[in-house]
């Protein structure tokens, strides 16, 4: 019997294809078909988050990967439904609330290029394809930069919205940007959430606290094959390499968000 140490989680965000510095944050659904089904003939048993999370808490001994993808894109019901669904795979959903029925005005003039955001009745649907639902806060504010009752507020609303509107216990949160702090974990923490995720590009241990999982994130430029090798060899300098040579558009995002580049509110 074989008892996994170590779990990789991944970071999707659009599925779809974008041209210009945020085309890593996008994933055209025929790649990420063959990712999904890569993954699966690899061993992997693909679930959400906090599922990952629980089964791993139970003692598991499945070669279990989590898969998430954030934001709430439109696209995500359209193509991404579909495909998690062909390869059995689950996942989990972050949805960036104060934005669910426009457009992901945190990423300025690149804002059109992933299409609109997924309304409220698409979210539930999502929800209803046994996707699980998590928080991605109200206006994709980096978080760890801002005064604490500001913080607060937006945790706590985005959290409370999605239980009243979605009628379902929301467990799991991503961290705008990727960006957390001590302080701000303890503020998921307190609001009714049992995990949360970050960035980290490095496998996750049971071990550790369920309040800053890393995750890996796929970009276009992984066939199912690269993938496969990248979860696979996460102790590896593959992992350092891929840092050297990847440089995802969240990086700029949050650049442009610390600068003041548009407004946040």
């Amino acid at each position: 019997m074989t008892v996994w140490t170590a779990m990789p989680a991944l970071m999707y965000h659009s599925v779809s294809a974008v041209e210009g510095p945020m085309r890593d944050l996008a994933v055209p659904p025929g790649l990420l078909a063959e990712q999904l089904d890569a993954l699966t003939e690899a061993g992997y048993r693909l679930v959400g988050l906090s599922e990952a999370l629980d089964l791993l808490d139970a003692g598991s001994t499945d070669k279990l990967l989590a898969v998430t993808f954030d934001d709430g894109y439109r696209d995500f019901l359209t193509a991404g439904v579909p495909a998690l669904r062909k390869a059995g795979a689950g996942a989990t959903l972050y949805a960036s609330v104060g934005h669910l029925g426009s457009q992901a005005r945190w990423l300025g003039r690149w804002a059109p290029a992933f299409g609109p955001m997924l309304t409220w009745d698409e979210l539930a649907e999502v929800a209803a394809a046994g996707v699980e639902i998590g928080n991605h806060g109200m206006i994709h504010h980096p978080l760890d930069v801002l005064p604490s009752d500001q913080l607060r507020r937006e945790v706590v609303r985005s959290h409370e919205e999605l239980e009243q509107r979605l009628q379902l216990k929301v467990r799991s949160f991503a961290y705008p940007h990727g960006y957390h702090s001590r302080r701000v974990r303890g503020v998921v923490a307190s609001t009714g959430h049992d995990n949360a995720t970050e960035v980290g590009r490095r496998m996750h241990t049971p071990a550790e606290k369920r309040f800053a999982v890393p995750r890996f994130q796929p970009t276009p430029g992984h066939s199912g094959g690269d993938l496969v090798a990248l979860v696979g060899a996460a102790e590896t300098g593959l992992v350092s390499r891929l840092k050297q040579v990847a440089q995802p558009g969240w990086r700029l995002v949050r650049r442009i968000a610390r600068a003041g580049g548009w407004n946040l509110t």
